[in-house]
């Protein structure tokens, strides 16, 4: 072998030990750090800025204890890279706060001392289909509070950093939030009237389920909209249709926010609970007095504007309702889907479906300071409509509605440092001194608690509807044997529930943002399909102006025979007319034919050149690289 192959195979072998080397090397180095890089365009896997704040705020040692049964074989995969998932993160929150938080990882597995803490700490082991117990849980411990999460699923995976950063927040404070309530509406329950006692009814009106559900997580107290102030220890203030407001009360409110305080307001344009109450009969039918209820100080002072006597329809969230003894699709009553609602909020990530009766909209560009989050929206084939003409039916809406292209915001969030709606102080308290005692007057002016700004960022949620969390919208109610058994009908009442848990708790947890996928949509097709559906409409809308206008020339041609027995046999004039309709009718349904095809086949063609594209860029780029790769190499061959 001659020298030359010699130091070619001496050297070859020699960088190859050399790399692999190396490769160990920085791999074992890289290994003691966790440490990751995220290159997503939402950054789904870094730690919000929320979290961290919480994390800084820790004082005292908190021990975190992770359950997970490693050596389970008969586990499903995608639980146990779940479980690393969670495991990574758990570390990173260690990384953050080393001095306070203590992590130990525990593999329970039977008859051990892993098991029985895990049961002691309340997380449960989930039955495999072999029979054995699967553990994947977290418990955290502080002091003598405790807080743990049972079993991690992996569908709430978009929401494992808030559940996490949510239970160390509960378990540094020792004592539960306190949620005021507020409502011109019997939300609290109500006793029984005289007339109701004449007719031998001894009792009132439950308390709704709403309110019974939030007892169960806080401690819920009753603050009337007459009163004057909020209790100092209200951290959540829950107001439900404050119709008759006084304006003494606007201004607790006020100070309420500015002082820090939460602040949940659902305002509606008409709550037909309201109008019942006050003698309007079943809330589905027309008639009895409109309600309406709005914070009007506070909303001018915040840039929002809620229209008081509209509501909204729309042609995407139609419910199909009773009225009278018939079916009917009524456009106001609003069965919102996940088109609806923004799932990369926390509040509203996981939620399911909402029933909004006769909702209204906020609308308007924040005041300066504050940001607007929507929650909740209406789709773009919506419009506002009266009130009035929303309490005559689904058929009274439908005959003359058209979508203004507009999405509607049902609910949102303000954020931001929040300033006064009473720049002149307390109302009835800036009447212009007596000269005698005026500077004993204004040295209580001076004193005075008045607050004009906030200290710190605040949030306040605005719901555009007050109905919905009644039991007839949100659950259904059945007695068995005595026994009260309430099934939901949708997610109205874990709406609220995510609403005030995410209020009550450290203000940082609701700037921890759910882990939520965007979907990437097909907007061009979407636009067109839009488009091709509005012409579709206006096609059906001609269509039934001609057969109405052809019907009334029938009924013309009737009323004027002179001959009565003949009312029943169809004139000349009455043949044309109807062979006009008819032709007019097939020449229609041809071009509406067309036009479906035209779309079809428009869509079909755009979607395929978007999926070739798809399937053949990567490729594409690849060998085209490729190529310039071996044409520099050629060409550098060539030179030596």
């Amino acid at each position: 072998m001659s020298s030359k192959k010699v130091q070619t195979f001496f050297f070859s072998t020699f960088g190859v030990v050399a790399a692999f080397a190396i490769a160990i090397v920085v791999n074992f180095i890289f290994s003691t750090v966790n440490s990751r890089i995220d290159l997503t365009a939402d950054k789904v896997y870094t730690v919000s800025d929320g979290t961290k704040k919480i994390l800084g705020k820790i004082d005292t040692p908190i021990t975190i204890r992770y359950y997970y049964t490693q050596n389970e074989a008969n586990a499903p995969v995608f639980l146990k890279n779940y479980a690393q998932r969670v495991e990574d993160l758990l570390r990173e929150y260690k990384q953050m706060a080393p001095k306070f938080i203590k992590l130990e990882k525990l593999d329970p597995q039977p008859d051990t001392d892993a098991e029985d803490s895990a049961n002691l700490d309340g997380i449960d082991g989930q039955m495999l289909q072999t029979g054995d117990k699967f553990y994947l849980g977290v418990s955290f411990s502080s002091l003598d509070q405790k807080e743990a999460i049972p079993f991690l699923t992996p569908d709430r995976e978009r929401l494992l950093e808030y559940d996490l950063s949510r239970a160390i927040s509960r378990v540094m404070v020792a004592e539960k939030p306190v949620v005021g309530i507020m409502s011109a509406l019997p939300v609290m329950g109500s006793n029984p009237t005289p007339q109701m006692m004449r007719m031998g009814q001894f009792q009132g009106a439950p308390q709704w389920v709403a309110i019974s559900e939030l007892k169960s997580d806080f401690e819920v107290k009753e603050i009337q909209l007459t009163a004057e102030e909020i209790p100092d220890d209200v951290d959540v203030l829950v107001v439900i249709h404050p119709r008759g407001i006084t304006e003494g009360m606007e201004y607790a409110i006020d100070q309420f926010v500015l002082g820090g305080g939460k602040l949940i307001a659902m305002v509606d344009p008409l709550s037909i609970i309201d109008r019942q109450n006050n003698g309007g009969g079943n809330p589905m039918m027309g008639g009895g007095p409109q309600t309406s209820s709005s914070l009007d100080k506070l909303f001018g002072s915040w840039g929002v504007t809620f229209e008081k006597s509209k509501v909204v329809a729309d042609l995407n969230f139609l419910s199909r309702m009773m009225r009278g003894s018939q079916p009917e699709d009524n456009l106001t009553v609003l069965s919102i889907n996940s088109s609806g609602v923004n799932t990369n909020d926390i509040a509203t990530s996981q939620l399911g479906s909402l029933l909004m009766p006769f909702a209204g909209s906020f609308s308007g560009d924040p005041a300066d300071g504050l940001t607007k989050t929507v929650l909740l929206n209406s789709t773009d084939d919506s419009q506002l409509v009266e009130g009035f003409l929303a309490q005559m039916g689904g058929q009274a809406i439908t005959k003359d509605f058209k979508p203004d292209g507009d999405k509607k915001s049902l609910a949102i969030r303000l954020s931001g440092k929040f300033k006064t709606a009473f720049p002149d102080g307390k109302p009835g308290s800036s009447d212009e001194p007596d000269p005698a005692d005026g500077e004993k007057k204004e040295e209580k002016k001076e004193d005075s608690d008045h607050l004009a700004e906030a200290a710190e960022d605040n949030h306040v949620v605005l719901v555009a509807d007050a109905d919905m969390l009644f039991d007839q919208f949100c659950v259904q109610v059945q007695n068995l044997f005595g026994a009260r058994i309430v099934t939901p009908r949708n997610a109205n009442i874990n709406l609220l529930q995510n609403l005030v848990e995410q209020m009550a708790g450290d203000a940082n947890l609701i700037n921890a943002r759910s882990r939520a996928i965007r979907t990437r949509s097909f907007t061009l097709v979407a636009k067109m399909r839009t488009e091709a559906e509005a012409k579709y409409r206006d096609q059906i809308k001609e269509l039934e102006g001609g057969l109405q206008e052809t019907q009334r020339r029938l009924n013309e041609l009737q009323r004027a025979k002179e001959d009565k027995s003949q009312r029943f046999i169809m004139s000349p004039e009455q043949k044309t007319e109807l062979e006009k309709f008819r032709k007019q009718q097939v020449d229609t349904n041809k071009k509406l034919k067309e036009l479906r095809k035209d779309l079809r086949r428009e869509i079909d063609s755009l979607q395929n050149r978007l999926k070739w594209a798809n399937i053949l860029g990567m490729p594409a780029v690849v060998i085209v690289l490729g190529l310039l790769v071996g044409l520099i190499k050629r060409q550098r061959t060539a030179a030596k």
